[in-house]
């Protein structure tokens, strides 16, 4: 089963991106989208950011990033 993981961008540079996931920030690639920039949300799976969650999925994004850092905090 492949699982994705909704992340909000932090930064861009060079292909890369630096996501917060859950409170953890990291680097995944990027290069599959090419208007990504800083506040966008992404579905990250195997360290790359595969799709941008836009409009309403970004609202809902970022509840589940709000209720799984309360989780872990």
């Amino acid at each position: 089963m492949c699982v994705g993981l909704p992340a909000k961008v932090m930064d861009t540079h060079d292909g890369v991106a630096v996501i917060n996931a859950g409170g953890a920030e990291r680097e995944v690639s990027s290069e599959m989208i090419a208007d990504l920039a800083p506040g966008d949300y992404v579905m990250v799976h195997a360290g790359m950011a595969i799709a941008k969650i836009t409009g309403d999925d970004e609202t809902q994004a970022e509840d589940i990033m709000n209720e799984l850092e309360d989780l872990l905090s």
